[in-house]
This record gives structure tokens, C-alpha cells and sequence, in this order.
């Protein structure tokens, strides 16, 4: 087997992110280079999302770029794999010649096949069973060496009315515990000191194994690994137990930030959307949440415009947001996507309607993320140290409340050096630009 470069390109979510890692360490085993770099490789890989608009918008420049690569004589083949190959496979297969072959989402195992057959002058298309998926395999982890994600499940079987993913990735399905526990020792003994449990939906781990697993026994066993933080997204309301709260509220590892996706808080819209919890069972979440753990952090996702949302319906959403005072929030523009149930809804909801509801929930929420964090100056949290940033003139790092990526950061001056995947206490003396600022809280002799 000849030792070709192979380049990973990876496009959306952390779950994404996962079988990137996977595909690299399959190829690696091999016997290939693997690379970050397009240019110069024999085979690029492009893992894709085509979840909304914008991913797929995103996913499409990436194929023209690496097409560009390829017709300056930098890059042989273009190989594109995730679910955007899953979605348009017809339409990649006419539209877009740069593309040389593709993998769906139930076939990243095929991956060292798919790029020997690129390589020999064929045009490989596998797509798999998504029903039936390997989820155990190696990974080369590519986050910074202190934080990993661990996926423990694939698929979901929600169906909610907006979303596509079920059809992209198929039914809900739980990896073993034996085998997150597994990868999750090699992960400590990596020196990982951060672990982001995640899934489409965390909150039903184990529930179709039968065998008396769930997510607050899962947890229970990581808490006894050297980890220093464990970090989860996302947890579904209706499926957050008693038992998932206590273990959350007991564990010291298992950080008070929950990822809890709630999309809409108004009774019609959260039917429409086929979610389960409806607004009296948001707030009596939200309260039992805040009387077991009194510093919760909660983040959401919110969707304005789905179809049918009134104006007020879209107010009873922000006067809920100020009630709530919700930390964090992701806020996205309800996106048609072809396939679902809320694509063919009547009552439309015009798109520059939505995009400005978009913009009003974000300027509310930046008002209450503004206000914890000034309640927070002064006060000293340990911070995760990510490096020096010489733009910044000081050290960047992230607290507890802070998920990579997604959330804030802390820009913080030191004495001597901190080393990046250090955990020191900072006391917070500002905010900048939605970042806070300080300095690292020297020990008294």
C-alpha cells in the first residue's frame, strides 16, 4: 500500500469533529500522512454538515476552494464525506465536479478504501446502512491536548418538526459503556483534563440498551478518572431526571453548565415544533435546577420564526428570557429545511421578520450576559489557561461557565508564565468587548 498525504478539512459540530478524528486515525493506522493541509496532499477529506442554510453555504465554498487547489496543481482529489454528501447526493454528483468522491454518514469506516480507489482513477460513492454505524474505532484527537470531546451516542430519535438530522444520521443509538469508559481512560491518560460529554441528545444515554444504563450512572464512572472538569451538551428538558440532577449537583468534576436546548418557550410554537416540555414544565426545571445547584449556568438554543410564531408569541419569548435571565444562548433563524415537517407548515413566517426577532432576542440576551458578568467582577474563578495571545498582550482562557467555541473568554495578566492546560485562580476586574478581564490571584506568603 502505497503511503499517500491525506488532508482533513472538518465543518461543523463537535459530533462532526468525532468521526474527523476517527477517519484520521483509520488512515494513520493505514500507513498515510495525515495532514491539516490541503495543499500538497494527494487526497483531501472534507467532513461536512448540511444541517441549515449556512453550514451547507459553508460546506459549498469549501468544495470551490479545494476545486481551486486542485486545478492550480496543489491538491489530486477531493473526497467529501458528513451530511451534506448524505442530503444532496444526486445534486453533488451533477453540480459540483470537483467533487472526485463521497462518503455518506453511515460509511466513514470506508475511508482507506475511498482513497485508494481515488487514487487508483475511480469515482468511489459509499453510503452505508446510518441505521447500523461503528462508533468505537481510534481517534487522533485534534482539540488541544487539555480538552476532548466524548460522543456517546449517534443518531436521535426526537423527530422534532425543524430538524433533519434523524434522516441524515438515523434513529438513536448508545454506544456501551465499556467502551466509553475505555476511550475515556485513554482520553485521562492523555493528559485530558477537560471532557465534553456530547450527543445529539445526552440525556437519553443507555435508554436503548437495555441493560440499565443511563447518563447518571455513565457519569458516576467518569467522576472516578483524572479528569478536572466534565462538561455536557445537550441535555433535553423533558428527559432530565431526579437521579441526573443529584449525581450533576454531587459530582465536584461535573460542571454547573448545562447545555439544555429549549428552542421556544410559547406553548403553540413548542406543539408545532414537536417538542415535549411545554412552558410550566421549562420553569419547573429551570427552579429545581437553581435550588440544587444555586450558581447554574444554563445555555439554550432559541429558534425565531418557526411557522405560526406571532408577534405574541415572540414576546411571551423574550418576557420569558427576562424572567429566566438565561446565561447563554445561541439564537438562529428558523431555516425551511426540505424533509421536515415545519418546511410545509402554513403561515410562513417572512424571512426578514425572523431575522429581525433574531436580532431582538440577541441585544436581550447580550443585556443579561452584560449584567451576570458585571455581578461577577471582583470575585476570583479558576480559569483554564489556553496560552499567551500576543494580540491581546496577556493570556486568554476560559471558566467553568465556558464552553470552546461557544462561549466567553478571560484575558488575564500573570507575573510568570502560565503554562496553556493550567488551572489558576483569576480575579475578574473587567469586561471587554463581551470578554472579562483580570488578573491571576497571587497566593500571600
Amino acid at each position: 500500500m502505497k503511503r499517500y498525504k491525506v488532508a482533513f478539512v472538518s465543518l461543523g459540530c463537535a459530533k462532526n469533529l468525532v468521526n474527523t478524528e476517527q477517519m484520521m486515525a483509520l488512515c494513520r493506522d493505514a500507513g498515510y500522512e495525515v495532514t491539516g493541509e490541503p495543499e500538497g496532499a494527494d487526497v483531501a477529506v472534507l467532513n461536512t454538515c448540511g444541517f441549515i442554510d449556512s453550514a451547507k453555504s459553508e460546506a459549498i465554498d469549501h468544495i470551490l476552494a479545494l476545486g481551486r487547489l486542485k486545478e492550480e496543481g496543489k491538491l489530486n482529489k477531493l473526497l467529501v464525506t458528513g451530511c451534506l454528501t448524505q442530503r444532496y447526493r444526486e445534486e453533488i454528483r451533477s453540480e459540483l465536479p470537483e467533487v472526485d468522491g463521497m462518503l455518506g454518514t453511515g460509511s466513514y469506516t470506508d475511508v482507506v478504501s475511498a482513497v485508494e480507489e481515488l487514487m487508483e482513477g475511480a469515482r468511489p460513492e459509499h453510503f452505508g446502512d446510518i441505521q447500523h454505524t461503528y462508533e468505537d474505532g481510534a481517534r487522533m484527537v485534534t482539540t488541544a491536548p487539555y480538552t476532548a470531546f466524548l460522543k456517546i451516542a449517534e443518531g436521535c430519535s426526537n423527530g422534532c418538526a425543524f430538524c433533519i438530522i434523524p434522516k441524515l444520521r438515523g434513529r438513536y443509538r448508545s454506544r456501551t459503556m465499556d467502551s466509553l469508559l475505555r476511550e475515556a481512560r485513554e482520553l485521562a491518560g492523555r493528559g485530558v483534563q477537560e471532557l465534553i460529554v456530547i450527543a445529539q441528545d445526552i440525556t437519553r444515554y443507555g435508554l436503548d440498551l437495555e441493560d440499565g444504563s443511563n447518563l447518571a450512572r455513565l457519569l458516576e464512572e467518569l467522576c472516578k478518572l483524572p479528569f478536572h472538569w466534565i462538561r455536557l451538551h445537550y441535555l433535553y428538558p423533558e428527559a432530565v431526571t431526579d437521579e441526573l440532577i443529584a449525581v450533576i449537583a454531587r459530582e465536584p468534576k461535573i460542571l454547573h453548565y448545562l447545555d439544555i436546548p429549549i428552542q421556544h418557550c410559547n406553548d403553540a410554537i413548542l406543539s408545532a415544533m414537536r417538542r415535549r416540555s411545554p412552558k410550566a414544565e421549562l420553569v419547573a426545571l429551570f427552579d429545581k435546577l437553581r435550588a440544587a445547584m444555586p450558581d447554574v449556568v444554563i445555555r439554550t438554543s432559541l429558534i425565531c420564526g418557526l411557522p405560526g410564531e406571532t408577534e405574541e408569541a415572540f414576546e411571551e419569548l423574550c418576557q420569558f428570557l427576562r424572567e429566566q435571565k438565561l446565561q447563554r444562548a445561541g439564537v438562529f433563524q428558523f431555516s425551511p429545511e426540505e424533509g421536515t415537517l415545519a418546511a410545509r407548515m402554513e403561515d410562513q413566517v417572512p424571512p426578514e421578520v425572523a431575522r429581525r426577532r433574531v436580532e431582538q432576542v440577541m441585544e436581550l440576551q447580550a443585556e443579561i450576559m452584560d449584567a451576570w458578568n458585571e455581578a461577577r467582577l471582583g470575585s476570583v474563578v479558576e480559569v483554564l489557561c489556553e496560552g499567551f495571545d500576543p494580540q491581546e498582550g496577556c493570556y486568554v482562557g476560559r471558566t467553568w461557565a465556558d464552553s470552546p467555541e461557544i462561549d466567553g473568554r478571560v484575558l488575564f495578566t500573570a507575573a510568570g508564565q502560565v503554562p496553556a492546560g493550567t488551572f489558576v485562580p483569576v480575579r475578574l476586574t473587567g469586561i471587554s468587548d463581551g470578554d472579562l478581564t483580570g488578573e491571576i490571584e497571587e497566593e500571600e506568603s
